[in-house]
């Protein structure tokens, strides 16, 4: 009878992980849900129903051992201590895994989910405004939010990045009880001085190129049809009382649309007209006016000019700003010699417009007139050319570095119609002739400013095994990337549970070599703690269970940073003995089929191999002394 029902149990398992199988294959499509699940959760799962590349981590666990039994679904390390969002900069893989809605209901329905939790449900969106390609939107944006008649009482909500204009004023309008027959409009504050009217509400946020903790002002038309914020395009400009200078207004740009976003220079009030010019979010005309929207100043200084962080974007702006204080790119593109050079027809560049944007922010940094700029045009034609970069995540600088130099050699290659040329061998011949050869070659194909500066050739040399022919090349690169200095040596904080049930758990915070393996790490806790180092044992432990049992030949890499270590004292001594792990389980109370909850921290205990249950009890309490009293 208990066979045939471990073989029914098993069935349903391999039904339950064929399933689940097919839902993960499941592409990204825009608009779709998928849901977080804690990676620790989801690894005692693949255990439990047997999915491929779990067993070998199992602990010699057969599937459907009810000790490897996930139970409920349990994100509670995927939220901050408060409970009310989601931790910050968690990694794919490593702290959750993303689940398709399909595969969530299902285990949903075949686990639950712990009591009081809420679950972490995301949208699939489209990133890229060329190439598109489709991400889950973990983390929301946050913007600050506010009434025009009331700027310094501000509030803040999260928006997904696929959420519409329409829709934030939507909550705006509920969140300041604004009555339903009210006219209103948005505007977006992005320096300290310069608001733009979001005029368009079926653009997205993304659309929008709205970044995190910006703030959007809710406008309330006056009874006698006014607005009270006036834009330049009315006629009207304020300064609200701030000494702060106000930037020029834009030009038009080049060519024609039929709508521009407004821009106004201060907040509210109203005073002489200035210019009745509008603006377009996208202008690569190489104007002055391109970044003039920073910090206008009588004491700025050409160089000395600081760029506003958009989002999270400190990596490009460190780029930028070396870039920028290179005496070469510093001449050439100040002085404008960059615009004769724009090759806007060589398909392997971006039309000339990261060229223009690059070249008017330097102009700006080095005019002597602002003390910072905001680099977001240059962002916006980067983002459009390499949509990894288009968001305002935080991203790596060399890869950027890599695509703007690529970009501006492209952009502003002198060689109009590349010519076929042949690479010839060495044979024998001086390596100084090899590489002017070789870089006669390159230059037929490539010349630029960018070339000039950051260009060189990277000897190469093969050596035939079978015979003595020696092949020498000399290969253009740009860039060299060395190793870091790395440690030898990591840091493991774990916890030891002493063989003495009278000692309690004890941290420690374990210095071991980092290329090591678990026996290395018992050694040294063992020195430490003036204990046997052969006879601990390393225990990753997760929700009250041991999620694995190393052995003393696995790699110290195993361990992660947020994992729970518990390292057991075990009793080697006497050759009869069996280690065997131990579960606190709460007492069932009914008769249902479901487990009952474990609790507290599970236990490492030498038994003897042969012991009726009584001595097993006796043994068992003896271990738990630390914790309770025998009855």
């Amino acid at each position: 009878m208990a066979e045939q029902e471990n073989d029914t149990k098993n069935q349903q398992l391999q039904n339950l992980r064929t399933e689940l199988q097919k839902h993960l294959e499941k592409p990204l499509a825009k608009g779709d849900a998928w849901f977080l699940v804690d990676n620790h959760w989801f690894k005692q799962l693949k255990k439990y129903v047997g999915m491929e590349g779990a067993m070998f981590d199992s602990g010699g666990k057969e599937m459907g051992e009810e000790s490897a039994n996930p139970g409920p679904i349990d994100n509670k390390p995927l939220f901050k201590e408060d409970g009310e969002d989601i931790r910050e900069h968690m990694i794919d893989e490593l702290d959750y895994v993303l689940v398709p809605e399909e595969a969530w209901d299902l285990l949903v329905e075949k686990f639950g989910i712990s009591e009081t939790q809420e679950p972490v449900k995301r949208k699939v969106v489209e990133h890229g405004m060329f190439v598109k390609h489709c991400k889950v939107e973990v983390y929301y944006i946050e913007f600050q939010l506010a009434e025009n008649s009331n700027l310094e009482e501000t509030k803040k909500k999260k928006f997904s990045k696929s959420d519409t204009l329409e829709h934030i004023q939507n909550v705006m309008r509920e969140e300041f009880n604004i009555a339903t027959e009210a006219d209103t409009r948005l505007w977006n504050k992005y320096t300290s001085n310069t608001y733009e009217q979001l005029a368009r509400l079926d653009n997205t946020v993304q659309d929008a190129g709205l970044f995190s903790g910006q703030l959007i002002i809710i406008e309330i038309k006056n009874e006698d049809g006014t607005w009270p914020r006036q834009a330049r395009s009315t006629g009207t400009l304020g300064t609200n009382g701030s000494t702060s200078p106000i930037p020029a207004p834009p030009p038009q740009p080049l060519g024609t649309s039929s709508s521009f976003d407004k821009k106004e220079g201060s907040p509210v009030g109203t005073g002489a007209s200035t210019s009745t010019a509008s603006s377009s979010r996208y202008n690569f005309s190489g104007t002055s006016a391109t970044y003039g929207d920073g910090g206008v100043s009588d004491k700025a200084q050409p160089g000395i000019c600081g760029l506003s962080n958009l989002g999270n974007t400190c990596f490009m702006n460190s780029i930028i700003q070396g870039l920028s204080n290179t005496p070469e790119i510093i001449e050439y593109f100040d002085n404008d010699n960059y615009l004769e050079d724009i090759n806007e027809d060589n398909p392997l560049g971006m039309k000339g417009e990261i060229a223009k944007s690059f070249g008017q922010l330097i102009k700006d940094m080095w005019s002597g007139k602002f003390t910072y700029v905001v680099p977001r045009a240059f962002k916006m034609a980067v983002g459009r050319f390499a949509p990894q970069f288009s968001g305002y995540q935080q991203q790596d600088s060399q890869e950027l570095l890599t695509f703007l130099l690529d970009g501006l050699h492209e952009d502003l290659n002198r060689v109009k119609h590349k010519p076929y040329v042949e690479m010839s061998d060495s044979d024998g011949k001086a390596d100084s002739d090899v590489a002017m050869e070789a870089w006669d070659n390159y230059k037929k194909r490539n010349d630029s400013v960018i070339l000039d500066i950051f260009h060189g050739l990277l000897k190469s040399t093969v050596v035939c095994p079978e015979c003595p022919k020696v092949s020498v090349t000399f290969d253009p690169t740009c860039y060299l990337s060395l190793p870091l200095p790395v440690k030898k040596e990591r840091q493991v904080e774990v916890f030891l549970v002493y063989l003495d049930p009278l000692k309690p758990p004890t941290q420690f915070k374990v210095t071991a070599p980092k290329n090591g393996s678990m026996g290395d790490l018992c050694i040294a806790l063992g020195k430490l703690a003036n204990v046997p180092g052969e006879s601990l044992v390393v225990t990753d432990v997760y929700n009250h269970r041991f999620h694995k049992i190393y052995t003393s030949d696995d790699q110290l890499s195993h361990i992660l940073d947020r994992d729970d270590i518990f390292v057991y004292e075990t009793d080697n001594t006497d050759s009869n003995n069996v280690t065997v792990p131990v579960y606190l389980r709460e007492k069932k109370n009914c008769s249902s089929y479901a487990p009952s909850n474990l609790f507290g921290q599970p236990l490492l205990c030498s038994l003897p191999q042969s012991c009726t249950s009584s001595q097993l009890y006796d043994h068992l309490l003896q271990r738990m002394a630390r914790y309770v009293s025998r009855p």
